[in-house]
């Protein structure tokens, strides 16, 4: 395993990092959820992100649980907030009341002290930045955070975060989450030139695109039972990609990477890891050999040419937008 700084901070994080979204504590049971996680940290993987939305707060729980035997030092964790977590108009958003609230719940579900990065999940319209800036500020001066970053900020919501921060000589952004794969490519026009200038790393998630990038799913085929595309709880994102088009070009990408010795979740991975923005892109697992798979991807090197074909093929698709 390969690891990389998280922007501009000291902080390394593995080039892969293990998520918990729409699996732990909802689709895969707390047990094998733990295993996952061990075996992860076994690979060298030292990044686990979670978040109190997911199963709410449940995958917060599995996560706590499944790293309590490891030493403290060892591992980066990772949460955030944003949405809501109950009916009352303070248990959501970014103001200062939910972000001190939501935190102190955090930790308690993770049985930690301390988290090492803390995210705002989205973008709050209804509170000043310089509100939520400060908050977070006040966490790191606690103690209760060591850094925070933000998840699917646009460049300019980066850049007047970055801005308020650096005239009230607060601690800076550290991160920021956006979903970045193959097909959706939107952060390379505006947000990773922003975050690089700001020293912001992104820690990506969706590398594999709810799967479509394994090449499992093949155009004019019903899709494979017990995959994520049939689990009706979660195909409203994955069903947006199964469009012949794409799916044809995934086929295309999938011999490109069986002529480089490469699965095709592996060439997708290394793709994402061409950029030096990237400090680390967030893969999730139902089973401890998706990850062998994956972490293979770690190191590996695309040359030139590789990346021209690549573009040749996605650029037959560089209008795809999916639900997600």
């Amino acid at each position: 395993m390969n690891y990389r700084r998280l922007g501009n901070s000291g902080l390394k994080v593995s080039e892969i990092g293990l998520g918990s979204w729409l699996t732990y504590g909802e689709s895969v049971d707390s047990k094998p959820a733990k295993e996952i996680i061990h075996h992860a940290y076994e690979l060298g993987i030292n990044f686990f992100d979670t978040a109190n939305a997911y199963n709410q707060g449940q995958a917060e729980v599995v996560v706590g649980e499944a790293l309590k035997g490891f030493s403290r030092s060892s591992y980066v964790l990772a949460t955030k907030l944003y949405f809501p977590m109950g009916d009352a108009p303070n248990e959501k958003g970014l103001s200062r009341k939910a972000i001190i609230e939501q935190c102190d719940a955090s930790l308690k579900r993770l049985g930690v002290d301390y988290i090492d990065l803390y995210q705002c999940h989205r973008f709050d319209e209804e509170t000043p930045v310089e509100e939520t800036i400060w908050a977070l500020n006040d966490l790191v001066a606690q103690g209760k955070i060591l850094y925070y970053g933000v998840s699917e900020w646009n460049a300019d919501q980066i850049k007047d975060a970055a801005a308020i921060a650096r005239q009230r000589n607060l601690r800076p952004l550290t991160s920021n989450q956006p979903i970045y794969n193959m097909l959706v490519r939107y952060i390379e026009k505006e947000v990773l030139p922003v975050s690089m200038e700001e020293g912001l790393g992104q820690v990506v998630f969706s590398p594999l695109a709810q799967g479509i990038l394994t090449g499992k799913y093949k155009p004019g085929q019903a899709v494979p039972e017990n995959s994520r595309a049939a689990n009706d709880n979660i195909n409203t994102w994955i069903n947006s990609y199964m469009q012949d088009e794409v799916l044809e070009c995934i086929q295309r990408l999938d011999k490109i990477a069986d002529g480089q010795g490469l699965k095709l979740s592996q060439l997708a991975i290394a793709w994402i890891l061409r950029q030096s923005g990237v400090s680390s892109t967030i893969v999730g697992a139902s089973r401890p050999a998706q990850l062998d798979e994956n972490v293979k991807a770690a190191g590996v090197s695309l040359s030139k040419e590789t990346l021209e074909e690549i573009d040749s093929v996605l650029e037959e698709i560089n209008g795809f937008v999916p639900i997600w």
